[in-house]
């Protein structure tokens, strides 16, 4: 299929699916998560591994503020529902398959639910992680209960709260990151040589198995959507993100 957000390539049962949006930062758009949705369902029935990379200098930056912009300037209603993040997020999570987060560069917000839901994160040393999304007004609704299942409250707590990046060695002590090297690539190599041996009926069943173990994902959704609506509706965050991306300016450069 001819995809406009992200570049997707099959080896054997491996997929590899790359974001793919250099103009935009590779932030989050409403067709960057629909092709995402397309990508793994087409994987469910024979894929074991999916390997979610960005660019060398930026793995994923979060919501795409200057779409946001173009919507408000334009007089359109902002009506984008979460509910499909949510879902991608649960899919990256509990699906049929191994998900690795391939991190180079750096993962903000949204990013970092991509890399909070994989089974498996890989790094090299450039990789920084962050939650910005409190310097806006808003907060990261739709990746804390991802990221607490992986690194704990309080260390979610923190990052949501100070808004600034931790490096991978730091992600890697707080266990956001499983490894990390400064050739990462090689040490994706050695992983998916393990991971390959994988039974795709052994995989399914074992991840079935987890997410009944930890079923909070489930419980999390309808709050998690109903707060990212109310702040990604405020017409006050709105007018801040527009300020920034017209301005540069953050909310307290006045």
């Amino acid at each position: 299929m001819n995809y406009q957000t992200i570049q997707v390539r099959f080896q054997d049962s491996v997929c590899f699916l790359k974001i793919y949006r250099p103009d935009a930062n590779n932030a989050i758009n409403d067709q960057l998560i629909e092709e995402c949705h397309q990508v793994l369902s087409l994987c469910e029935e024979l894929i074991t591994v999916i390997v979610l990379e960005g660019l060398p200098e930026v793995f994923c930056f979060g919501a795409d503020f200057q779409e946001i912009n173009s919507q408000m300037s334009s007089g359109q209603q902002r009506q984008a529902s979460p509910e499909p993040v949510y879902d991608l997020l649960m899919k990256l999570a509990t699906g049929p398959y191994v998900t690795i987060s391939h991190v180079r560069g750096k993962a903000n917000a949204g990013g970092v639910g991509f890399v909070a839901a994989s089974d498996i994160v890989l790094a090299d040393t450039s990789a920084q992680f962050s939650l910005s999304e409190l310097l806006f007004g808003l907060f990261p609704a739709c990746v804390l209960p991802f990221l607490i299942r992986r690194i704990g409250f309080q260390k979610a707590n923190y990052l949501s709260l100070m808004t600034q990046p931790i490096s991978v060695q730091q992600a890697y002590q707080w266990g956001l990151v499983d490894a990390y090297d400064m050739s990462s690539e090689t040490l994706l190599r050695k992983h998916l040589l393990r991971l390959r041996r994988l039974s795709k009926t052994g995989i399914l069943r074992y991840k079935r198995y987890v997410s009944q173990l930890y079923d909070s994902l489930l419980h999390s959704k309808p709050l998690a959507l109903a707060a990212s609506k109310e702040v990604f509706s405020d017409p006050d965050n709105l007018e801040l993100i527009c300020r920034y991306v017209e301005t540069g300016q953050f909310p307290w450069e006045r």
